[in-house]
């Protein structure tokens, strides 16, 4: 076997596993930190309690931890279930917009220089990964049909 052909198995092998496994390492990020929202257990709560008294002062931070533990676990089940993309992305877009705004809305909290962020904001950052294998998913998704024209 020669390097040719050991470099289409791989990316052969690849291309079966990866839909799958993406969609796994969705499922189990967010439904994970979503537990842990839910249970009052996240190291994020500090951080989100920040953010709820700049965006949405009327909203208690106990209940909204919750609601939000819960999306976060929807977001994560509905990468489970085949066909679910077209409802999960735009889910997954709100919250990762959400979950951005603490870069500009609490810069306390996300930098500690100018280009030097906070483990909180290491944190946020790495959502550019999480975006970028949003989009190749999307990319590989089949457009809708086209409405058939009965007369």
């Amino acid at each position: 076997m020669n390097i040719r052909q050991i470099d289409r198995r791989i990316i052969n092998a690849f291309r079966l596993v990866s839909p799958i496994v993406s969609k796994l390492a969705f499922f189990l990020v967010f439904f994970w930190f979503g537990v842990l929202k839910v249970l009052d257990l996240s190291p994020a709560h500090p951080m989100v309690g920040s953010l709820l008294a700049k965006t949405m002062p009327f909203m208690q931070l106990e209940p909204f931890m919750v609601l939000f533990g819960l999306f976060e676990m929807l977001i994560g089940l509905l990468f489970l279930i085949p066909r679910a993309e077209r409802v999960v992305f735009p889910l997954l877009a709100f919250h990762l917009i959400t979950t951005l705004m603490p870069l500009v809305l609490l810069p306390s909290v996300a930098w500690s220089a100018p280009f030097t962020p906070t483990l909180e904001g290491q944190y946020m950052i790495k959502n550019i990964v999480i975006i970028a294998l949003a989009m190749a998913m999307v990319a590989d998704m089949k457009p809708l049909p086209r409405p058939s024209s009965r007369s």
